[in-house]
């Protein structure tokens, strides 16, 4: 016997919503491009007001529209942002009960494969970025937001220069999601020489294109976070995963 597939009905408002993301891929429209006025996207479709606001809404809320009030604003294209993904991902996991430590095993399955990337695909301009990060990560001291920021900033240029964008955002949402800055981790002045060291080997396994050195290197820098949250942040391993914010903080 077949399983019945069930449609769930489409609204009017989900309809034109609908209709609206059409026109914006189709067009190309890029980011501050302006879709009209209310009363002209009114004209065009055809429905009432509440209808056509609540589509507006529900584009609003996946981050494909943003809504200006006042004489400069209007309905515009927002600019694509990965934590609008991460926020959806994060709400996902955190009513399926999905555990913060699931989620660091995935960035471990995800991270060691785009390694091997930017040791294939990476550019000299790629590697300079890196040993930017580095420079500033030992000029930090014990600034903890400019730790957490260079760290960051390292492992983005290493999903970069994979070359793979579709893995790269999966990846970026998932650091997000998996780091230990969210985890509310604090390095010490011995834990921030440790990155730095990690950092200036992997960057050296990938200018010499040895790509299973760089993936051996971020699976042992990746192990090292994962010591560091399990001594001080056991507990936070086996908790759900928390809700995030584009521009705020976790929940």
């Amino acid at each position: 016997m077949q399983p019945r597939i069930v449609s769930q009905p489409v609204t009017k408002s989900e309809q034109i919503a609908r209709l609206l993301l059409n026109r914006i891929v189709d067009s190309g429209a890029r980011p501050g491009t302006s879709l009209g006025t209310e009363a002209e996207l009114l004209q065009q479709f055809g429905v009432s007001r509440p209808t056509l606001r609540e589509s507006l809404r529900i584009l609003e809320a996946q981050g494909v529209l943003e809504l200006r009030p006042g004489p400069k604003g209007g309905i515009l294209v927002a600019e694509t942002r990965i934590e609008v993904l991460a926020h959806t991902l994060s709400v996902l996991l955190r009513l399926n009960g999905i555990s913060f430590g699931a989620i660091l095993r995935a960035r471990f399955a995800i991270e060691p494969v785009l390694a091997r990337g930017a040791a294939v695909n990476g550019t000299e301009e790629n590697f300079r970025a890196m040993d930017e990060t580095i420079e500033r990560l030992e000029a930090a001291g014990d600034d903890v937001q400019a730790i957490y920021r260079e760290n960051r900033a390292f492992h983005n240029l290493i999903a970069s220069a994979a070359r793979n964008p579709v893995l790269e955002v999966f990846w970026s949402s998932i650091r997000i999601l998996a780091s230990g800055e969210g985890a509310g981790l604090r390095y010490s002045e011995r834990n921030r020489r440790g990155i730095i060291a990690a950092h200036k080997q992997i960057v050296a396994a990938l200018r010499a294109r040895d790509a299973d050195k760089a993936e051996s290197l971020i699976l042992e820098h990746l192990g090292e976070l994962k010591e560091l949250l399990r001594r001080r942040h056991l507990d936070q391993l086996d908790q759900p995963a928390q809700i995030t914010f584009p521009g705020g903080s976790p929940i």
